[in-house]
């Protein structure tokens, strides 16, 4: 277990808040603890914080979301019981606030406490998808050593970042369309012409939501984040 001294000193290289690299260094134990298990191969991680953990956005994510058609109950709560053990026994204080099956899926909240930060971590599993893609990624990470997850194909991972912007339109969601445009992930750019006017129109106050899930390098860019994102995207439209 990481102990307070290193999470200072994360929280110091990576220009965050402590809360920050203490729920991240959980994600990643989380992640590498979930696929070592029988069966984990069906569940494909997805969403913002695997732009965060495979693809190094620098926005830090407080959830995990992950794809899987015709898993059961059972199944899921096999797995989570068995990561949750592992966590434990790395000294980890884990309770589960909330388990369910969902109309689309599963959820869980899990409340954790790691030395002196105690936070949630939502666990979300959708079944809606019947014939998801999967691939297995290498992830590197400061936390751990490196460990194999399988991954939402970057190709639908993408495809559904966009489709809950165009649905949603959570601050999060803006910003994750700025990093996959810098980052080259959006290989369809012609879906560019409907979400411009959707930006255009947004009244969101960008800096007082995304704020605390970015490092210091970038608080700069959200101050006028809708019009750098304007400038972004009109790149291509």
């Amino acid at each position: 277990m990481l102990s307070e001294q290193q999470i200072k000193e994360l929280a110091i290289k990576t220009q965050t808040s402590l809360l920050n690299v203490a729920r991240e260094y959980v994600q990643n134990l989380f992640l590498h603890y979930f696929y070592l298990q029988e069966k984990s191969e069906s569940v494909l991680f997805k969403g913002g914080t695997a732009l965060r953990i495979v693809y190094r956005s620098p926005r830090f994510s407080e959830d995990l979301d992950f794809s899987a058609p015709n898993i059961h109950k059972q199944t899921i709560e096999n797995l989570l019981e068995g990561t949750f053990l592992k966590l434990e026994a790395e000294g980890l204080k884990i309770d589960i606030e909330e388990s369910k099956m969902t109309s689309g899926g599963f959820l869980a909240i899990i409340s954790v406490k790691l030395i002196s930060h105690a936070f949630t971590i939502s666990f979300e599993l959708s079944s809606r998808k019947k014939t998801p893609k999967g691939e297995i990624v290498l992830i590197e990470n400061p936390y751990i050593s490196s460990y194999t997850i399988v991954s939402l194909k970057k190709e639908e991972l993408i495809s559904e970042k966009i489709e809950a912007l165009l649905n949603r339109q959570k601050p999060r969601d803006f910003f994750d369309l700025y990093f996959m445009l810098r980052a080259n992930l959006i290989p369809e750019k012609n879906i560019l012409k409907r979400i411009l006017p959707i930006v255009e129109k947004t009244k969101i106050g960008f800096k007082n939501e995304l704020s605390q899930f970015l490092p210091q390098g970038h608080q700069r860019i959200i101050k006028d984040f809708k019009n750098i994102l304007l400038s972004e995207i009109r790149r291509f439209v």
